[in-house]
């Protein structure tokens, strides 16, 4: 019989931050494959990047002290840290034995399971932040007046789910979801969709939500995201980052504007002649176009699960132009696939996840970007050093336990990358 011990103790044996981090970074291909810098304490985030090299060359002569070209190197900078937290509650009655005490054995039953759902979600809602910015979905079905509404991605919404929702004429308001149809149409072309029914408020009955249209371009974020419209506490995401502002991303990086610095400037390749018949060489064109314009080695292709599929099937049907080696893909448990395709073009490796968007296919170097964050996952604790808090209610008492991210993913030298935008849908 294992002995009675506190909810702290507990805690702090079996929700450690360093099983929370190793438990995140296996499930995100991303924070598992970008250079982490653990020391941002808050504050003002210096972005040094080169802003042009040294190119003074000379024939026949030295180069005139007076006339030479130096390196030219910029400040750029972020003034605030993004936050993201999560909470796990347990309800006391649910753990405590007979006399009063909370018991170890009802504790192990009910943590590995809340643990592994609550990980999973936190690790999905980061990764679509940090690959694709700051909404969650895109309507696709106008609302209605019975609370329903198309979404692109039925898979990013549970029951009881908090959101809130937006769009171009429109105050934001929030909501929570109290039904999901997985198969309901969501409109031609999308693949991923299905529709969602919304309350204003927990466990009510559906509202109104005719005033979210697809023609006003209707979006769905996470709660606290936006602030008056607008997405204020959103991490930085890799899209925005290699996105010019006439293809949708920010006119400015870092306090910088992108047009004024090439190392600034990603490859922007436009996606409006993708079909499925067409995919893999579109990919490799936007590759070669990648390699003659980028300052880096631009050999991942991240993608979503529907272009990956489609990838494959070409794969099968064109393999005098393409190949695959035997050992060449890996699937792992936590959502991704990685293939590495070989042809006369050359050699790219396509990595598939589940949070990346249709709308878009990232070409990455590596090299260019840097999660910084201040320690990575915590444990929030109260003023006398508890890692929960108590909940006082007529029907009981509830532990919280509060997890936070402070930090945000620096794309430092974006010229290193490319990107292909405005891929229609298609089936």
């Amino acid at each position: 019989m294992a002995s009675t011990r506190t909810f702290n103790n507990m805690l702090n044996e079996y929700l450690a931050i360093d099983l929370m981090e190793a438990e995140i970074l296996k499930r995100d291909w991303l924070l598992s494959k970008v250079k982490k810098d653990d020391g941002w304490k808050g504050g003002t985030l210096p972005v040094p990047f080169e802003g042009s090299r040294a190119t003074s060359m000379q024939f026949g002569s030295l180069t005139a002290a007076s006339d030479i070209h130096e390196y030219n190197y910029v400040r750029g900078q972020i003034t605030s840290q993004p936050e993201i937290w999560t909470t796990l509650k347990f309800n006391f009655r649910d753990l405590q034995e007979h006399d009063g005490k909370v018991n170890e054995k009802s504790f192990l039953k009910i943590l590995p399971g809340q643990l592994n759902r609550m990980m999973d979600y936190f690790q999905q809602m980061t990764s679509i932040h940090l690959l694709s910015g700051p909404h969650l979905a895109l309507v696709t079905v106008n609302g209605t007046a019975g609370g329903v509404l198309g979404v692109n991605r039925i898979d990013r919404f549970e029951i009881g789910q908090k959101i809130t929702l937006d769009d171009n004429d429109s105050a934001q308001a929030d909501y929570y979801v109290i039904a999901i149809d997985v198969n309901g149409s969501a409109g031609t072309g999308v693949v991923g969709g299905g529709l969602i029914t919304v309350s204003a408020t927990r466990g009510g009955a559906a509202a109104d939500v005719s005033a979210y249209t697809v023609a006003q371009v209707a979006k769905i974020y996470q709660p606290g995201v936006l602030v008056a419209g607008v997405a204020s506490n959103a991490m930085t995401s890799l899209v925005s980052s290699l996105l010019s502002a006439a293809n949708g991303g920010s006119s400015t990086l870092y306090g910088q504007s992108k047009l004024a610095y090439p190392f600034l400037q990603a490859v922007n390749i436009d996606g409006a002649a993708v079909s499925a018949t067409n995919l893999l060489d579109k990919l490799f064109d936007g590759y070669t176009q990648v390699r003659a314009k980028a300052r880096g080695n631009a050999s991942v292709i991240l993608m979503s699960y529907k272009h990956l599929g489609t990838v494959m099937k070409q794969i099968e049907t064109q393999k005098g132009a393409f190949k695959t080696t035997a050992t060449s893909t890996k699937a792992s448990q936590y959502g991704w696939t990685e293939i590495e395709i070989v042809s006369v073009k050359g050699a790219l490796t396509i990595v598939g996840i589940q949070e990346m968007s249709d709308t878009e296919i990232l070409y990455l170097d590596m090299s260019a970007m840097t999660f910084f964050s201040n320690g990575m996952f915590k444990k929030a604790k109260s003023p006398d050093g508890n890692e929960y808090f108590v909940d006082r209610a007529t029907t009981g008492y509830s532990y919280i336990v509060d997890m936070c991210l402070f930090g945000d993913l620096v794309v430092h030298s974006p010229g290193k990358c490319g990107v292909m935008y405005a891929i229609p849908s298609y089936t």
